[in-house]
């Protein structure tokens, strides 16, 4: 039976292409322009600072602060303050942690939720033209291999 692993060798090969595309891939993400962009076709006046937070909290709430700030890479006290700003506009809550008492989760309410909903529809218009032209083959790839990275890295 053949062994289809990719070798060493190749990996080694390939290796700071792939690392110089994932940080290209974060760079251009993390362009603030985009983000403003993307809040105002969600026809959104949050701060830029705070919508990865309330998505965040909405694709993995309840969520506490220490586990959501780990996942944004900010110290926990900014988050916390961040997380209570959502919380005053109506768009996160926080409760006590059904496992832990001491630990208070942000989940989303309804209006944070509309307001996630608004986002992932602008979020499409916009990255349906970067995939225009691909293959569909292409695109299903590009998704399956993403996320099997992914898996992998946890």
């Amino acid at each position: 039976m053949p062994n289809n692993k990719v070798h060493n060798t190749h990996i080694s090969a390939l290796l700071p292409e792939l690392h110089r595309s994932l940080i290209d891939i974060t760079v251009i993400m993390n362009q603030p322009e985009r983000d403003v962009e993307l809040l105002a076709k969600a026809g959104l006046s949050l701060e830029r600072a705070l919508f990865p937070l309330l998505v965040l909290v909405e694709r993995f709430g309840p969520i506490g602060v220490v586990d959501l700030a780990g996942r944004v890479g900010r110290d926990y006290t900014t988050v916390s303050r961040q997380v209570a700003r959502l919380e005053e506009l109506g768009l996160v809550k926080r409760r006590p942690s059904s496992a832990d008492k001491r630990i208070r989760e942000a989940i989303v309410t309804a209006a944070g939720k509309e307001a996630t909903d608004a986002l992932d529809a602008a979020r499409e218009e916009m990255t349906i033209g970067i995939f225009a032209d691909w293959e569909r083959k292409d695109f299903d790839d590009l998704v399956r291999l993403m996320r099997k990275l992914v898996e992998t890295m946890y």
